[in-house]
């Protein structure tokens, strides 16, 4: 862009910046890079694991400081793969001493960053994010109505059939508020995101007759709605254990196959989920992170040279 603004040629001050301003050629992690960087010095009590895909699909992990807030100093570690061993290995070349200074670890809910965070990270408490628990149990209303979407397929297409049979014309009933079943069915997927307060009024139009439709969709989302309601009013973490355990007890009650996943991974990591409580702490700093390694990707295009886009991720996030 200065290159075009200036008349030179942006392509030849980017080799020339690569090549002889930026001192790529003598960094130092240079020969390990594209497969570890560590940073001991961006160490703080609270960190944040995820991983990250820098392309052609190849993952790092990649463990932030929250304390630097998506800024310099932000990244202590980004490791190639996501193999636990390895990238254990890799984290533990920072002194046991300055590890043991974590107080807490937010991630994901996948086994692999909960074993690096375990052998990396003993002394640090791990806080399973709210938003992917949040997100198994809006993914199981979206499976139920996703069935009923093409169930409603199946009904539309013999009626379709039988009306093609006999000669006449088939028109799909419309409901109140001008859709068709399908339509409905496809266009109520945001609105059971959203809590019913932040409905628009046509949401509101179309919630009445799908609940109306499919009551149990309607019992699903509710149920949805309590778990968001705990993680979102709830403060104290005793208060949390007792209502989670009344949830998961309403949850079995209802007998939806589909949220037995979700019943599942609270089992898993019931401990992890509840230290949530204790400073509200989530991995959304890691996902924001990821964000802007990808829109730092996307600005130039892709990554062709890994050394030197991890090379410029450490100038601006290290």
């Amino acid at each position: 862009m200065i290159g075009e603004l200036y008349g030179v040629d942006g392509r030849a001050l980017s080799r020339q910046y690569k090549s002889n301003l930026s001192n790529f050629k003598d960094w130092k992690a240079g020969c390990h890079a594209a497969d570890y960087l560590i940073y001991p010095q961006n160490i703080s009590k609270q960190l944040s694991i995820d991983e990250t895909a820098f392309t052609n699909g190849d993952l790092y992990t990649i463990v932030t400081s929250k304390q630097a807030k998506g800024k310099k100093g932000s990244i202590v570690a980004i490791v190639k793969g996501v193999q636990a061993e390895h990238v254990s290995k890799c984290i533990k070349l920072i002194p046991k001493s300055q590890r043991d200074k974590v107080e807490e670890i937010t991630l994901d809910m996948a086994h692999t960053m909960i074993n690096i965070s375990t052998n990396t990270f003993p002394k640090a408490k791990q806080v399973t994010d709210r938003f992917h628990v949040q997100k198994l149990a809006n993914e199981a209303v979206q499976n139920m109505r996703i069935k009923y979407r093409w169930e409603a397929f199946d009904i539309d297409n013999a009626e379709f059939e039988l009306a093609k049979s006999k000669g006449i014309t088939y028109v799909a009933e419309l409901l109140p508020n001008g859709d068709t079943l399908k339509q409905l069915l496809v266009r109520s997927r945001c609105l059971l995101f959203k809590h019913h307060s932040k409905w628009t009024e046509k949401q509101k139009e179309r919630s009445k007759i799908l609940f109306e439709r499919y009551p149990e969709i309607h019992k699903a989302y509710k149920l949805s709605m309590a778990l968001y309601y705990i993680y979102e009013n709830i403060k104290d973490k005793g208060v949390a254990y007792t209502k989670l355990a009344h949830w998961y007890n309403d949850v079995e009650k209802s007998e939806f196959k589909i949220f037995n996943t979700v019943i599942r991974t609270i089992q898993q990591h019931y401990i992890s989920i509840l230290n949530y409580f204790d400073n509200r702490s989530t991995n959304a700093s890691a996902e924001s992170f990821n964000s802007k390694i990808k829109a730092f990707r996307s600005q130039f295009r892709g990554v062709r040279d890994v050394n030197y886009f991890l090379f410029r991720l450490e100038k601006i996030f290290a």
